[in-house]
């Protein structure tokens, strides 16, 4: 057998010689390859690999075997190599090369991708088996998953129907809370818990480098905070959409692979090497690029324009060359792509108004449609474009209104804004944003498979802080009898003039009567109405635009006694005792369940306010 493979590897390398295909330059044809198993590797066995110095066309390096690593993962062996060349010799390995062929003897022997951690002082990488990879290149895509192959411009709806019922298998990307909580820090800890490499090992999979165009400092930070813990890095060093001219038509073992998350005026690509080809399916990377399993990830065909050097982690820096295929599965030993699928994205639509000088006045980006990338990839476009736009020596106050179309379930919109003091906006705030946490929530609620069709927003800039600082409240007579209304008095500072007053009048339930009552000032847009739970992606696509009161408002709040009680999504506020138990089902032990109930009075404001107060009252007993 070894033999045999030794004469089909040197006939394949006989014809390349007589068609005259030089030394630098040796791709592997697109179909079956001789491969060689990990029992027949020993230390000292020379070879070589192939990957994308600079360009699209995969170039040979030289590679030499230290040795075997057993059982380095589950049920996976790691081939040690020392890889010469003049250019590894300096950047040592290398983000990007993942996936990167090695063929030993001949043969293909896998995947050039881990590290034996930073500051490296030679070119020492790992290799991932090609086995275990191919037996991922052969795994079936579940039926149904968006990953599959698809005709047309995009996905059609299932027949008669306007939506697509959730599956019941769950990726380990969903997060995980009640439907309507949703909040992207706590999804990112909890994909990284699930999926993210495990502290104390001295080998690290070769990072692979988020390489971003039309991304600011700020957006940056906040994206390395999301997906360092997955193994993506993101870098500010490419990663756009370039001229497709002399790029493959098709993947080639060796060439460069993105994963283009974002595309368009801002873009976020992940990149990577094509391992090996067969039909219109590839493997490459050598080791998951999140560990998702079953993806649906918009892939590209990659070009390289420099590998940039440095002591603790070198990495390469391109572009994508051509929009190609998709990643229908990220695994612990590879990615699949397949050539025919094409991965659900949907369009972001930015217009600014009122900035003047601005660079753009409108902003178009595609964005991967997965359940924590898109809330995610929201958040990062959605920051670039303030970032860009409000980064002034002024003060600027923004105001983005949005609207999330949903395929079946019409338009969704919401407001959101922020005060960049300075011209420095905060670091992250589209991250807790009410559209990208209305767009978590619907990416993933648990009853349906949610499709947005699109997000257009309008942000709409003025220059000073439109904004008032809630410095103190006061009551005008801290004893009152009830049923009457209590008088308050807030204290409001602009950023320059003087101080505002106002006198606010807010009523007194007489079920509070004999009791020592708060009044909590609070900021219209951090109130949360009471809302019933969502029991349908209908009734949570309702409470999205009720998630606060008037932005521009101060609402002042009272708890009182008694209870509200939801039932079948329905709530019902403040309900007396004997109507709570009315409601208690005779023969089940589940029934309506209780909330807090207060009562509430809204004052709209000229500008936003920020800051809290309370104050106490005496409530009077009434004497009849």
């Amino acid at each position: 057998m070894r033999h045999e493979s030794l004469l089909l590897g040197s006939l394949f390398l006989g014809t390349l010689a007589a068609v005259g295909v030089t030394s630098a330059f040796i791709p592997v044809a697109r179909g079956d390859s001789p491969t060689i198993g990990v029992s027949e590797i020993h230390e000292g066995m020379r070879g070589y690999g192939l990957t994308v110095f600079k360009g699209t066309e995969p170039e040979r390096f030289d590679v030499e075997v230290i040795g075997v690593l057993h059982n380095f993962r589950p049920g996976q062996d790691l081939i040690l190599i020392k890889t010469p060349h003049p250019r590894l010799d300096i950047v040592k390995t290398v983000a990007g090369m993942s996936g990167s062929p090695i063929f030993l003897d001949g043969r293909l022997a896998g995947a050039y991708s881990y590290s034996l951690g930073a500051f490296e002082i030679e070119p020492v990488a790992g290799v991932t088996p090609i086995s275990p990879m191919l037996t991922e290149l052969a795994r079936p895509t579940p039926p149904g998953f968006w990953g599959t192959p698809l005709r047309g411009a995009g996905i059609a709806p299932v027949a008669g129907e306007p939506h697509t019922p959730r599956r019941a298998s769950l990726s380990g990307t969903t997060f995980d809370g009640a439907p309507g909580a949703y909040d992207l820090a706590a999804h990112a800890a909890q994909v990284a818990a699930r999926i993210g490499d495990p502290p104390g090992s001295p080998y690290v999979r070769a990072s692979t480098p988020l390489l971003l165009a039309g991304v600011g400092d700020r957006t940056t930070a906040m994206l390395a905070g999301l997906f360092g813990p997955l193994g993506l890095e993101p870098l500010q060093a490419g990663g756009g959409q370039g001229s497709s001219a002399g790029a493959p038509q098709h993947f080639v073992d060796g060439g460069g692979l993105g994963v283009e998350l974002v595309r368009g005026d801002v873009s976020m690509m992940g990149l990577g090497t094509v391992t090996h080809v067969v039909g219109t399916k590839l493997v490459g990377f050598g080791h998951p690029m999140m560990n998702g399993g079953n993806s649906a990830l918009p892939t590209s065909i990659g070009r390289v324009l420099w590998i940039n050097a440095s002591a603790q982690r070198s990495f390469k820096v391109g572009e994508s060359a051509r929009s190609l295929g998709t990643l229908v599965q990220d695994r612990q030993s590879a990615v699949v792509i397949d050539e025919s699928a094409r991965a659900p994205t949907f369009p972001i639509t930015v217009e600014v108004v009122g900035a003047d000088g601005a660079p753009k006045r409108t902003w178009h980006m595609e964005v991967a449609e997965e359940r924590f990338m898109a809330p995610s990839l929201a958040a990062g476009s959605l920051g670039s474009v303030i970032e860009a736009t409000v980064s002034e020596q002024r003060d600027v106050t923004w105001r983005m209104k949005s609207r999330l179309t949903l395929r079946g379930h019409g338009i969704l919109e919401i407001e959101d804004f922020g005060v960049a003091v300075g011209g420095m906006p905060e670091q992250g705030e589209m991250s807790r944003s009410r559209i990208v946490r209305a767009l978590g929530d619907v990416m993933n609620n648990p009853w349906e498979e949610a499709r947005i069709e699109g997000l257009e927003s309008t942000m709409t800039v003025s220059y000073g802080r439109d904004l008032w600082h809630l410095r103190g409240v006061e009551v005008l007579a801290d004893e009152l009898d009830a049923g009457t209304s209590a008088h308050v008095r807030v204290h409001l500072v602009p950023f320059e003039g003087r101080e505002i007053v106002r006198e606010l009048e807010v009523p007194i339930p007489r079920e509070l009567a004999g009791t020592d009552v708060e009044i909590e000032v609070t900021p219209g847009f951090e109130v949360v109405p009471d809302l019933a739970a969502p029991e349908s992606l209908a009734e949570l696509l309702a409470n999205e635009t009720r998630q606060s009161y008037l932005p521009r408002s101060l609402v002042l709040s009272i708890k009182v006694p008694s209870q509200g009680v939801v039932v079948h999504g329905e709530l019902a506020p403040r309900l007396p005792r004997f109507a709570f138990d009315a409601l208690r089902p005779v023969h089940s032990d589940t029934g309506g369940d209780a909330v807090v109930s207060y009562a509430r009075t809204v004052v709209p404001m000229d500008r936003y306010v920020d800051g809290h107060d309370k104050v106490k009252v005496k409530v009077r007993r009434v004497m009849r």
